[in-house]
């Protein structure tokens, strides 16, 4: 999930929705009498029983400088013709992350699910989608990763379930103040009738956040929370059954070996007490503000503390919440020692290709986790945020890409040169640009829910090119990919870039190598030097690393020091317009 503006510019908060059923649940495995008590109950596998164990518990620390490397597995690669990629396709290609140097992967969600936002509303937390394979094939890519020294994450989505998740079924069919419905949101509607919703929420991706019931006897019901979409109902933690719940999903995948986390909208945990209204002045899509009584409320902070008590059971394994909040003493405050391990922060990825804004990012990100003493997080794009390509593009034509890419290239060295942890989003690493996609073929809920007025983040989700001059470039053998690709991507596929010492793909291999084995590249701050207009420099506190960037359109001079690595060829012993470089610096520690 994400409230970024950077893919959605304008939206409508659409009209009333649709009664939803009691038989909304279409699956017949879903039913009231799915749910036993082991559904609730917390894991008793000791130690000894576990399957397997995470990489290295030796290891506790790891996360604190590591490249992580994101994969959307349905665009990732598909092995078995279907067109969606899958675990099986993940496991062909980890020799190729081995090679780019990744430490770890993360995987967005593959638990079963109806797909309703592509796996991000979850049926059953603790099995696998037959659309990706299998609770077998999960455990053999974790084991392959392991074996290739890479750790593997997994996307946990504890906000919501699916409509189709047991729980929910039951909810439908208990009736008004039962057990089962005090596990999600459900309330009278206002006005003599209740035909109004309860409150004035409305979703993150566009309309209202709540939707209406028909009751078991037919008459017109109790209103359900979505902060989403309809098909994703927000499950509420004040219930101990959902917190309990939670817990064993955690110890279900780290018994598998899992090495942490990323948790999905990790500042929407809990809600403001008795749901006041909102103020639909600040209300965008895709987008809050920190006053929002949906997000960022202080009772938060105890259902953190509860998933980090059973992370540190397993040691080595590791947390990184979604966590969309501006003020830094509160975005502090999910990274103290018994919350999240990391954050997003997402203020670098927001920036635009300017010295103010991105040292200003840079600051900022810096001065938010020092109080705590947590590691930065960095990343450029993910599966909701424009790919930086075409973020960095003045415009959509041939030459606007190019410029687009440079600038890309350089940001990439920017964020490898800092201290902390680097995301990277797969596709990023082949400069990747967003796709214009035509309007038949969009699938994100976005494109539905804002009346057609936001396209939604599919652009940045069409599938991995890796070989051939025609789509779908050996990510499938069915040429009807999930998303169709662009024939214009024959120049980028990996086997292009393999062998090509100045692509993309070569740039990313050598500065995660560099990265990895350079001691220069070792503190926990930065200090920045002098530099001209259009331009910032800054050396790592400890390491003798120097990293310049020039976002200007001409060639300047460098700080002395010894190339290590550039974005692109120095013009005249100088730094190019819309390029970067890392120096070893001659400067003395002191």
């Amino acid at each position: 999930m994400s409230q970024t503006p950077n893919i959605v510019r304008s939206a409508s908060a659409g009209s009333t929705s649709n009664v939803v059923r009691a038989n909304v649940v279409r699956s017949s495995a879903v039913t009231p009498s799915a749910v036993t008590p082991s559904a609730v109950t917390p894991s008793a596998v000791t130690p000894s029983q576990r399957r397997a164990q995470q990489l290295d518990p030796t290891d506790s620390t790891w996360w604190r400088n590591a490249v992580v490397y994101q994969i959307y597995p349905r665009s990732f690669a598909d092995s078995n013709g279907d067109g969606v990629g899958d675990l099986g396709g993940v496991i062909s290609k980890l020799g190729y992350l081995e090679l780019l140097g990744v430490d770890a992967i993360w995987l967005s969600p593959v638990m079963r699910s109806p797909m309703a936002d592509h796996g991000y509303d979850v049926s059953d937390p603790r099995d696998i989608d037959p659309l990706f394979g299998d609770l077998a094939e999960l455990d053999r890519l974790v084991a392959d990763a392991h074996s290739r020294d890479i750790r593997v994450a997994m996307d946990l989505v504890p906000n919501h379930t699916s409509v189709e998740h047991p729980w929910f079924a039951e909810a439908l069919a208990a009736g008004r103040g039962s057990a089962a419905r005090s596990r999600y949101y459900f309330r009278d509607g206002q006005g003599p009738d209740g035909s109004a919703p309860p409150n004035n929420w409305v979703s993150v991706f566009g309309g209202p956040a709540w939707s209406r019931i028909t009751e078991p006897d037919g008459t017109p019901g109790q209103w359900y929370l979505h902060l989403f979409a309809p098909e994703q109902p927000d499950v509420n933690f004040d219930n101990p059954e959902v917190v309990a719940d939670l817990e064993q999903t955690l110890r279900f995948w780290l018994d598998r070996g899992i090495d942490g986390f990323r948790i999905d909208v990790a500042h929407g945990l809990a809600k403001a007490p008795g749901l006041p209204d909102m103020d639909l002045d600040t209300a965008i899509v895709l987008r809050h503000t920190d006053s929002d009584p949906r997000f960022n409320n202080p009772q938060v902070h105890p259902i953190h503390r509860r998933i980090r008590a059973v992370v540190d059971e397993y040691p080595g394994a590791f947390t990184v919440g979604e966590v969309w909040v501006d003020d830094n003493a509160q975005f502090a405050a999910y990274l103290r020692p018994d919350e999240l391990h990391l954050g997003f922060n997402f203020r670098l990825a927001m920036a635009a290709f300017t010295v103010d804004e991105i040292r200003g990012a840079i600051d900022n990100s810096l001065a938010a986790v020092k109080a705590v003493g947590a590691p930065p997080t960095w990343a450029l794009s993910n599966h909701d945020v424009y790919r930086e390509v075409t973020r960095y593009a003045p415009d959509d034509s041939p030459e606007g890409i190019a410029i687009g890419t440079d600038r890309a290239r350089a940001m990439l060295l920017v964020e490898l040169a800092l201290p902390g942890t680097a995301f990277i989003y797969n596709g990023a690493e082949l400069g990747l640009p967003n796709v214009e996609l035509p309007d038949e073929v969009l699938q994100d809920p976005v494109w539905e829910r804002s009346g057609h007025t936001a396209r939604g983040r599919d652009a940045v989700r069409v599938p991995i090119p890796w070989q051939g001059d025609t789509p779908p470039f050996g990510f499938s053998t069915n040429p009807h990919t999930w998303l169709p690709m662009p024939p214009e991507w024959a120049a980028l596929t990996v086997d292009a870039q393999l062998d090509d010492t100045y692509s993309t793909l070569a740039l990313y291999r050598r500065a995660i190598e560099l990265r990895y084995h350079r001691d220069e590249f070792s503190g926990d701050a930065i200090e920045w030097y002098g530099a001209p207009k259009g331009c910032l420099a800054f050396r790592r506190s400890k390491g003798k690393l120097v990293c310049a960037l020039n976002t200007g359109p001409n060639p300047v001079s460098v700080p002395p020091g010894d190339v290590l690595l550039t974005s692109k060829p120095f013009v005249d012993g100088r730094l190019p317009g819309n390029s970067a470089v890392w120096l070893v610096s001659r400067k003395q520690e002191t």
